[in-house]
């Protein structure tokens, strides 16, 4: 019986490279789907909803102090210590109680800057070091604004309050803050 030659080999490569060629496109496609769905969940992207209006939540207490020492005032104070929360700010508010405020806490101290886009009330921002003195402050901010407002030194914190509230209470440069966290507590 004479043997057959045989084309196995050549169907074989084809299939390898087929075979290759199916794990590059799956892992291009693995590779795709976890960038979408990093994009898709990641707090970094979630955009705030246009149509609702965000309320106050208290979460801590903040005491206004002069230079040397004496209580101003004290507001309640909403916390902004997320991406996303600081992306928000005071975003969508048609009011604010004269006696509320959002504190922003990041996590570098260095020039802050802030605008009012899509902040429908005029705000005092003041900005604070990281000895909690107040550096800056910008009064009566225009609402509804890409204007960017900064700090003139260094900041880790920054609080934004209605606007007028720094003059009422005669605050200024100098003075310092402090407050409490309740859920750090």
């Amino acid at each position: 019986m004479a043997k057959q030659k045989t084309t196995k080999q050549a169907p074989q490569k084809e299939t390898k490279k087929n075979l290759l060629n199916d794990k590059r496109i799956i892992g291009i496609l693995a590779v795709i789907l976890i960038v979408v769905l990093y994009f898709i969940i990641s707090p970094f992207n979630r955009k705030p909803a246009a149509n609702k209006e965000y309320m106050f939540k208290k979460q801590g207490e903040l005491t206004f102090y002069s230079n040397d020492g004496k209580p101003i005032t004290k507001i309640d104070i909403q916390i902004a210590a997320t991406e996303f929360d600081r992306e928000l700010g005071l975003m969508f508010r048609k009011s604010m109680n004269e006696n509320q405020g959002m504190l922003f806490i990041f996590p570098v101290s260095q020039i802050q800057d802030f605008w009012m886009r899509n902040t429908e009330i005029p705000l005092d921002m003041i900005f604070v070091d990281s000895l909690k003195q107040i550096v800056t402050i910008h009064k009566n901010t225009k609402t509804m604004s890409d204007q960017t407002y900064s700090s003139t030194k260094p900041a880790l914190y920054v609080i934004e309050v209605n606007g007028g509230f720094t003059d009422k209470y005669h605050i200024q440069n100098g003075d310092k803050v402090n407050w409490v966290d309740y859920k750090m507590n």
